[in-house]
Formats: structure tokens, C-alpha cells, sequence
């Protein structure tokens, strides 16, 4: 209970003062992404899974074209790209659909930081498992069906704008290792271990390591 309740403090008050510190950022963000490309400045994708399976919006600046998944989902001249999608733990490289722009805020993960309104909403914490698809989960099971265990402990929490998979690989980690990373947070969580998280956070940031 103490740490739930701290936990939830320091999400929005750490949310709150980010939000303000990084206002200029935030800003000249929605300027280049309008600029770059026709299109909303927050990505139209789908409902990510939450605590205890529950589906919400997350907001993350737009990177890619306009229509982006139902591009690769629709369009036949996408469907090894889609294919390869699925195989990969739902990343691709070398995405012929993001934009210029959006290949930088990737990169440095300012395409994540309207993630802190869903912090502030109740619906993520700061550190937590990756916000994952419906569709992954479910395809990804059945792929490597020993990770069913590790699925249902990581649905007990909130996913987090950063966690343990985040500073120690991003992408560059397949499903079965990623979510097995994700459970092993959600067992021993606690305001050190966090806060800890948190701290290591910019190296991987900026190092661009495992970024897509």
C-alpha cells in the first residue's frame, strides 16, 4: 500500500514539473511534425493493454505517415513488410513509413513524452513493464507459449514510459526476453529500484541504443 501510494505521488508530481520543463521541446516538436508531414501530431495507432488487461489510448507524437497501421495492415504492397512486422515482436527496421522527423524523435524518445498525460490520467507510471498491443501479446503467445506466466504477472501492474527493457535494449530484444524482463520488475518493484530505473534512464535516451 505505501508504495502504491508513493509511487502514484511521485508519477504526478515528477510528470507535472516534466511537462513544464520540457514545454519548449514539446512545442517545437509540434511545429517540425506538422511541417514535415499532413497529419495529427499524435500517432493514430491502436489501444495498448493495461493493468489487469484494460485497453486505453496511449499518446505518443506521431513519426509516422498519416494512417500509418492501417497502411502496413491494408496495403498490398506492404504485406511482407507487415509479415516481417509480426515476426519481429511487432518493431520493423529501416520502416519506409517514418518521417524524417519522426526518425529523430524516435531516436531520442521525445516522440514518448505526451506519455506522461496518460501518467497523469492513472493509466501508466513513470517506470513499469512496455505498454504492449492487444494483437502482441496474443500473437506473441503463440509464438513462444512459455511466456503465458510471465504475460499475466507484467497485466498486474501499470505499464511505464521506462523500465527495465527500456534502458537495456529497447528493440533490440525479442518478446520472450522482454517480457520475462517486464515480470521480473513487476516481482521485485520498489521506490529504490524505480528511482534507480529512472536514473539510468538518459544514458539509453541518449545513446539511441536499440531505438526504431
Amino acid at each position: 500500500m505505501f508504495y502504491d501510494i508513493s509511487k502514484r505521488i511521485f508519477d504526478i508530481i515528477f510528470s507535472v514539473i516534466l511537462l513544464i520543463l520540457f514545454s519548449p521541446i514539446l512545442l517545437i516538436t509540434v511545429i517540425a511534425i506538422k511541417l514535415n508531414s499532413p497529419g495529427s501530431v499524435f500517432a493514430d495507432t491502436p489501444p495498448r493493454v493495461g493493468k489487469n488487461g484494460k485497453q486505453f489510448r496511449m499518446y505518443k507524437f506521431r513519426s509516422m505517415v498519416q494512417n500509418a497501421h492501417d497502411i502496413l495492415t491494408t496495403d498490398p504492397k506492404y504485406k511482407h513488410l507487415f509479415e516481417e512486422y509480426k515476426r519481429s515482436g511487432y518493431k520493423l527496421k529501416n520502416d519506409p513509413r517514418i518521417t524524417s522527423v519522426g526518425r529523430f524523435i524516435r531516436k531520442y524518445s521525445i516522440d514518448e513524452m505526451p506519455q506522461f498525460i496518460n501518467v497523469i490520467n492513472g493509466e501508466m507510471s513513470i517506470v513499469g513493464p512496455r505498454a504492449y498491443y492487444y494483437d502482441e501479446i496474443r500473437d506473441q503467445q503463440k509464438k513462444f507459449p512459455h511466456t503465458k506466466d510471465a504475460v499475466k504477472i507484467v497485466l498486474s501492474v501499470k505499464p511505464g514510459i521506462t523500465g527495465v527493457w527500456q534502458v537495456t535494449g529497447r528493440s533490440d530484444i525479442n518478446f520472450d526476453k522482454r517480457i520475462q524482463l517486464d515480470a521480473n520488475y513487476a516481482r521485485r518493484r520498489s521506490i529504490v529500484y524505480d528511482l534507480y530505473l529512472v536514473l539510468i534512464t538518459p544514458v539509453a535516451v541518449l545513446s539511441g541504443k536499440g531505438a526504431l
